[in-house]
This record gives structure tokens, sequence and C-alpha cells, in this order.
């Protein structure tokens, strides 16, 4: 009798070859753009440019090094680094989580809709305190259906409240530059608030020559903001001290975009200008 050392079943693993000769398994790889693969069929051997459907099916489209493109079914068939693979859609990027707060750093809601304007108002000076706001508090703003509106400048503030007619439920709050004792931004204020309706009515103010210095003097690389003398236009002066274009209007709306770009949330903010405006939120949107 002969010795059959590896036994009959030529199936076995022990059996000389018997690995050699299966198959390799087909991997999944995602079709991801500037991949290379070798359709097995047609030898075609080409870069990975898109993924797209046509005729119910999705197609891979190969284009190989003379600029010349094919498509084929996705799925098996192909091959990448000697290795049969069965191409895959490539996998999409998951949406960035949206933020858990606000710019203002309240609790952020998503999904839900601009609730209907309030009948009260939240009044300011002019467009860039308006920018200002809507940049930090306008998700909070559009939750509750508060509308913030310019007034172009304290002068018209008694005006505009005669036309307003401020009353419980339909209240305005204001918010000032440059409010502080013995101001004529004060006894603007003080004259405007005569003979309005008690509780209806809340003029509120921060210390600064403008909304500008509002934003954190480090977000523009300053220690702190320039000083400007007296008899220098404001803005112009500070441009003039940041070394920006400083010659017209267009420069003054540039340079406030500028400095508004820098802004990210509250944090850049000063404390005197974050308690004013949280402080009329409430006051407008009280029951």
């Amino acid at each position: 009798m002969t010795d059959d050392r590896y036994g009959s079943d030529v199936l076995s693993p022990e059996f000389p070859g018997a690995q050699r000769g299966r198959r390799p398994t087909s991997q999944p790889v995602p079709a991801e753009l500037g991949l290379v693969v070798e359709e097995v069929e047609t030898g075609w051997v080409g870069a990975v440019v898109r993924v797209e459907k046509s005729g119910g099916m999705h197609l891979v489209v190969l284009e190989d090094r003379r600029g010349r493109t094919r498509s084929f079914p996705l799925g098996p068939g192909f091959w990448v680094e000697g290795k049969p693979v069965v191409l895959t859609a490539p996998v999409t990027q998951r949406a960035p989580a949206p933020p858990a707060r606000t710019a203002s750093g309240s609790v952020a809601v998503h999904g839900a809709r601009a609730r209907v304007a309030r009948g009260s108002r939240i009044w300011v000076e002019g467009r860039h305190d308006a920018e200002l706001v809507e940049k930090v508090w306008g998700d909070d703003l559009r939750i509750e259906g508060v509308v913030v509106e310019m007034l172009d400048g304290v002068d018209h503030l008694a005006e505009r409240l005669a036309e307003f007619g401020p009353e419980p439920g339909r209240r305005v709050g204001v918010l000032v530059d440059h409010l502080v004792p013995g101001s004529k931004e004060q006894r603007l204020a003080d004259e405007a608030l005569r003979g309005v309706p008690a509780g209806t009515v809340l003029v509120l103010g921060h210390p600064y020559v403008d909304v500008w210095q509002a934003v954190r003097a480090e977000r523009l690389g300053l220690e702190r903001w320039p000083v400007i003398e007296r008899g220098t236009e404001w803005k112009l002066g500070i441009l003039r001290s940041l070394g920006w274009p400083a010659q017209t209007q267009a420069d003054v709306a540039r340079g406030w975009q500028r400095i508004l770009g820098t802004v990210r949330d509250f944090r850049d903010l000063d404390p005197a200008l974050l308690g004013r405006v949280e402080e009329l939120i409430d006051f407008v949107t009280e029951s």
C-alpha cells in the first residue's frame, strides 16, 4: 500500500496547493476622489473623478492618464493595488453638529421658527450698533420676536417715542452711546422720558464715545483703544491710528466691517455693553 501522507481530500487545508488555489476575497473600498482602480473585464485603469447616478444605478467615472473617461457600474469587478475590491459609494462628510450656544452665550434652540414680532422694540442709535447687536444677539432676538430699529441719533428720541406711543405690552428699550452723567446724551434721554407712561420705556447706555469701543481692543491687536483729540472726528481718528484708510465715509464703513469681522461672540465685547443689551432684552420681553 502507498502511504498517502496528505489523505485523499484535496480540499483539505493540509493538501499542497489548496491555499494557493483559493480566490482572494474582494474587500469593500469607497470610491474616493483620486483613487486609482482597474476595471477587470476591460483592463481600463483610471482615477476616480466622480460617482454619479444614471438610469437608476450608481456609476463610477474613471479618468485614464490621457484624460479620457469611462463609466462603470459601482460594485464588484475592480482591482486596487493588485487586489480585488468592491467599489462602494464614497463616505459623505457628516454635517458639523449645530452649536450648543448662540453667539450671546444663550442655549441654542435649533429648528425653531422666528417668533412673530412683538409690539415692543429695541432702538439703537445707528447702523453700526444694529449690526453689532444682530451679530451677537440676532438668534436670541428672533426666538423672542424682538425687532431692533435705528434711531439715527439720540436727538430724535423724544420725537420717535411720541410717534410710537409706548404703553404696557408695547415697550421700548433704548441703547444710547456715551450715556454718562452730565453728557448731552443723558440730557436728551431725560427730556424724552418726560410724559411717557411709567414702566414702558427703558433707556440704557454704555460709556463709550462710539459702539466701536465695545469691541475688545485686543481683537484688533491693541492693548487699548486710542485716545482721539477733541475736535477730531472720532471714527476717522481711530482709523488713522490703526493705519487704515480714513478719508471718506466709505473708508469708515470698510473700517467698521473689519472691526465687526473680529467679533466671534459675546466674549469679544466689553461687559459694559453686554449687560446693557441683556437688560434691554429682558425689559421688552417681560410678560
